[in-house]
């Protein structure tokens, strides 16, 4: 088994990076996300906590598609709602 790189802390410069599975937090539309078991580098020392770059950019394609298909106008539906024509098309309409 292949042990992983050693990277020592940019915070506390004493402590060793390593990896580990921790809860990720970030605020979405107002709305607090939390995902456990998200991969991140963690000083054993301090507790600096530095995340996986690419479970971070799959998180964010993730999110984006969900903003995206939230933001989608909804689609008509069959025998739905049609458009009427405005009052002032009509010509037996009197104010």
């Amino acid at each position: 088994m292949e042990r992983p790189p050693i990277y020592t802390c940019p915070e506390c410069l004493v402590g060793i990076m390593r990896p580990r599975k921790t809860s990720y937090f970030t605020m979405e539309d107002g709305h607090l996300i939390c995902v456990p078991d998200f991969p991140a580098w963690v000083c054993d020392i301090c507790g600096r906590r530095e995340y996986d770059t690419a479970a971070l950019a799959e998180l964010n394609a993730m999110l984006e598609t969900d903003r995206r298909l939230r933001r989608r106008p909804n689609r008509p539906v069959p025998g739905g709602d049609q458009e009427k024509p405005s009052a002032s098309a009509d010509p037996h309409h009197r104010p």
